[in-house]
């Protein structure tokens, strides 16, 4: 067996056990930076939308001596306003702008065509108003919004509603965090972005329902003993879970950081590309909260109920040793005391016992025989024998002294 698979069966068992849910504040304070700093990056830098939000115009060329510089210039030329101009793979230019005119769109696509020696065909426009952006904005803010309904219904059916609450929270912490690293970098979203929002949204939510269904198996009838409190049997479950959650994460991470790599490098920007970082950032925020946020989080709130305060007293109670009901103290009353008594002397007028007759005295005090004395002893009142062994005649019991038959 690996290393880490000796690890993980020493987590599941709790030889080994990393205490997750105790060092909350410190996983909180790391989780309250991030958000102040997405929202931050939100509030003053703001998303930078595609042209299917904004709205515009877009012109695609594809020739052996395109390049970036040389299709600003020339995009530059007919209109004014911004640019963003994207390579997409090794022989092909993306140029975006503002809403153009037919006009000005007819005369940046001959501009380019030109300057590059190819036909006007091999440079594709495609114009879009900002109505279409706006109506996929809507419908997906409205989908988002029923998931999250139904997911608090689920939720709170399922587990209880204290879970759901749990996983709404780190869901929204993924959600947060995602999209301020996209307006802190500057990545630019579209309608695949979108996509990728709504997919880690699913991820993150299995990992954390995975998560709490060990700790609800963990904590069932918790309150009715005194060995564990709520956040001990939620770490502990944590731990259990703690190997899987890493491989569903690496697992998830290594064809999503594959399809990226292939839409960076090899096809340059586009829908591919858009998708995989969504779903790389996403996965990559949903491993942290179900293990850092979504259990701590559940732990808080079920240590404010009254039962909970009371098991955790008990608990300490009984790990102190306290009031007489601690481990040592039990021990010390079920275990009786050690007597020990002398072998009683025997009377001034019994004979002394022979080395075969010699009594072996046991552990009580009693007198115990040697496995010769077939027969135990007669005990008068002293406790002495009160005749001696008689020895077998010789010649037989049967005959008389003379030898001959006896008589009846």
């Amino acid at each position: 067996m690996s290393r880490f698979g000796t690890i993980g069966n020493q987590l599941y068992r709790g030889e080994v056990s990393y205490d997750f849910v105790e060092r909350r504040k410190l996983w909180y304070t790391v989780s309250a930076v991030l958000l102040a700093v997405s929202i931050a990056a939100l509030v003053w830098k703001g998303l930078t939308l595609g042209i299917e939000f904004r709205g515009g115009a877009e012109f695609r060329v594809k020739s052996p001596t395109v390049t970036t510089e040389a299709v600003r210039d020339e995009v530059a030329s007919v209109v004014e306003g911004e640019i963003l101009v994207q390579g997409v793979g090794t022989d092909a230019v993306r140029a975006q702008t503002e809403r153009l005119t037919s006009g000005e769109l007819q005369e940046v696509q001959a501009a380019l065509a030109d300057r590059f020696e190819v036909n006007r065909d091999a440079v594709s426009t495609q114009f879009i108003g900002p109505s279409w952006g706006a109506e996929i904005s809507t419908k997906a803010l409205r989908a988002l919004f029923f998931f999250l309904l139904g997911l608090v219904v689920f939720l709170s059916l399922y587990f209880e509603w204290k879970m759901a609450l749990a996983a709404i929270l780190a869901l929204v912490h993924d959600l947060v965090i995602t999209v301020g690293i996209y307006a802190l970098i500057g990545f630019e979203v579209t309608p695949a972005t979108v996509i990728g929002f709504l997919t880690i949204l699913g991820y993150s939510l299995y990992d954390t329902v995975v998560v709490f269904d060990k700790v609800r198996e963990n904590t069932q009838g918790l309150t009715g003993g005194s060995r564990m409190t709520y956040s001990q049997s939620a770490n502990l479950a944590l731990n259990q879970t703690l190997v899987r959650s890493i491989n569903t994460s690496i697992v998830a991470l290594l064809p999503i950081g594959a399809i990226l790599f292939a839409g960076v490098v090899l096809l340059g920007a586009g829908p591919l590309k858009d998708l995989s970082l969504a779903l790389f950032i996403g996965v990559a925020t949903g491993a942290y909260s179900s293990i850092f946020i979504a259990t701590p989080l559940l732990a808080s709130m079920k240590e404010r109920e009254p039962a909970m305060q009371a098991l955790a007293k008990r608990v300490a109670l009984r790990r102190s040793g306290g009031g007489g009901t601690g481990p040592t103290a039990v021990r010390a009353k079920r275990r009786p005391a050690s007597r020990t008594t002398a072998p009683a002397e025997p009377p001034a007028d019994q004979e002394p016992v022979t080395d075969a007759d010699e009594p072996v005295p046991a552990s009580t005090g009693a007198t115990a025989f040697r496995p010769q004395d077939r027969r135990p002893p007669a005990t008068g009142g002293t406790g002495a024998r009160s005749r001696p062994r008689q020895q077998p005649r010789k010649g037989g019991g049967n005959r008389n002294r003379s030898g001959g038959k006896k008589r009846r």
